[in-house]
């Protein structure tokens, strides 16, 4: 039993943790490029996640891209149609692409 309450102890303590100071959580902008299939980006991919989420995957292949976009529509049922795919994939690539195709 005293284990129990140690444990619970422990794990509550963070809960009262205070600061007199004020915490601000900074801001970063991620610099969005726009073009054609941007709106296609707007109405299928953020949606569900940010543009930083984009921007982290570094400069990729257009084969990664189209795999990224796959993956959403298989993995995680994105409703993306097969027009809108090719217009996102089109878009990233020529935004955020290696030069190679694979």
């Amino acid at each position: 039993m005293k284990k129990l309450i140690l444990i619970t102890a422990l794990l509550a303590s963070p809960l009262f943790a205070q600061t007199k100071e004020k915490i601000e959580v900074p801001y970063v902008a991620f610099p969005i490029k726009m073009g054609k299939g941007f709106d296609a980006v707007q109405a299928n991919c953020l949606m569900c996640h940010s543009f930083g989420y984009i921007i982290n995957q570094g400069r990729q292949s257009k084969a990664f891209w189209r795999g990224k976009i796959d993956k959403m529509i298989t993995h995680f049922k994105a409703p993306i149609g097969e027009e809108a795919a090719k217009s996102v994939t089109e878009y990233l690539y020529k935004h955020y692409g290696n030069g190679k195709l694979k």
